[in-house]
């Protein structure tokens, strides 16, 4: 007999755990499965500042038991397959797990090996990435021992976790440069596949002003394809305004590389995906849109949202909520308005706070502060709010709802 859930949920991470404990909160006698195989927990907005040498590993690092709720059966396998007609998945043992309800959120898969060449290097000969904790330790690594040369920063075509990331780790490699007074022997250049130093024109002009300030080159839709790392040579694809594409090869003394990134293998190929693989649901609702049972949130989805843990803060109620609607047999409701957080680190003590909703929509949680200023607060919040929120509110499924606090933020954010 294969094991039955009322409420099933693929993926523990930031979305699948809140999920699992918010529920919980809400409704503390349903019976929840969550199929997950990984024994850890990674804060990943962390890994970041990892790189930049202002935070550790371990402080990212916790245990997946210590922090789903004992009444969650935890399920540690992987999902293979879905059977959403039979309202059942099937595990990687072979063994099927059956719901009434099915909440998918397994986040998003790292695509290595689509850069040639570029499994052989990493971690070695001063190529590196922050995109994975295996990796992310020997960003500071090489940080700290350069002395000068050509540093590359890359960003694949979209969308990847954080879209501001590629260029966050870049700014906190340049001011450890500049604060060791070194940062004149550098040609630092940002290599992205995008038109734009970010996707909203509100925060680019914005960054175009950081960048300036550091000195830092830009090479627009530069797609990196591969990488030499014993001949120090990276390969780009290049693409001008006609269309016409070429490869072009860069020197560099070291390089930061964000992979490309999709939904994972096994959503591609599922009935539950859309014809581009992303998990196909109402950006609305999260409901999917053809199976009335499923529900989908988090970096493996089709919304057209920012996929960052702030994102999830706002789809976990959503998802919640509408699943006990259903349960009473009310309407699913239209709660979720593309709301992301982007926390950009443009120096060791200051961040640009860009929060945005659905069309690039820019929206503050504090208007009266004009959230293309590099604040002091915001570093605060980068090492210090946001982690804890995260641990210990998000994760432990309380609501966190941050209201616009227009009337006390001149009071208590000092105009720096």
């Amino acid at each position: 007999m294969p094991q039955h859930h009322t409420l099933l949920i693929v993926g523990g991470g930031a979305a699948g755990v809140s999920v699992a404990n918010s529920m919980l909160r809400q409704n503390s006698g349903i019976d929840i499965g969550l199929i997950e195989p990984s024994e850890k927990h990674y804060y990943q907005p962390g890994f970041t500042i990892i790189g930049g040498g202002a935070y550790t590993l371990k402080e990212t690092t916790r245990n997946e038991a210590d922090l789903i709720n004992p009444k969650v059966n935890w399920i540690k396998d992987y999902a293979e397959s879905f059977q959403p007609e039979q309202n059942s998945v099937t595990l990687r043992s072979g063994e099927t797990v059956t719901y009434d309800y099915l909440v998918v959120c397994p986040g998003l898969q790292l695509d290595w090996d689509k850069i040639k060449g570029l499994k052989e290097t990493l971690g070695k000969n001063q190529v590196s990435s922050n995109y994975s904790p295996d990796t992310v330790e020997y960003t500071w690594e090489c940080i700290q021992s350069l002395q000068g040369g050509v540093a590359l920063f890359t960003q694949p075509t979209m969308p990847i976790k954080c879209a501001g990331a590629p260029q966050k780790i870049m700014y906190l490699a340049a001011d450890r440069f500049r604060k060791k007074g070194i940062l004149d022997k550098f040609t630092i250049e940002f290599c992205n596949a995008g038109p734009a130093m970010f996707g909203i024109p509100f925060f680019a002009k914005a960054l175009e002003k950081v960048v300036a300030d550091y000195g830092i080159k830009k090479a627009f839709n530069h797609n990196l394809v591969a990488i030499d790392g014993p001949g120090k040579t990276a390969t780009f694809e290049t693409t001008d305004s006609a269309g016409n594409k070429q490869l072009v090869d860069k020197k560099f003394d070291y390089i930061h590389v964000t992979p490309p990134q999709s939904a994972p293998d096994f959503i591609k190929k599922s009935p539950l995906a859309n014809a581009a693989g992303w998990v196909d649901v109402n950006e609305n609702t999260l409901r999917h849109n053809k199976y009335p049972n499923i529900f989908g949130l988090g970096d493996a989805t089709s919304t057209p949202n920012a996929k960052t843990a702030a994102a999830v803060r706002k789809q976990v109620p959503v998802v919640v909520d509408n699943i006990l609607h259903l349960m009473k047999n009310k309407p699913a409701e239209d709660k979720y308005d593309g709301y992301g957080s982007c926390p950009l680190t443009t120096s060791l003590s200051t961040v640009m706070l860009a929060e945005f909703s659905y069309a690039g929509k820019v929206t503050p949680s504090f208007p009266l502060l004009d959230p293309r200023k590099n604040r002091w607060i915001w570093w605060w919040g980068k090492t210090t709010g946001f982690p804890w929120l995260y641990w210990h509110l998000m994760i432990k499924g309380y609501r966190i709802d941050i209201p616009h606090l227009e009337c006390y933020a001149k009071k208590f954010i000092k105009e720096d």
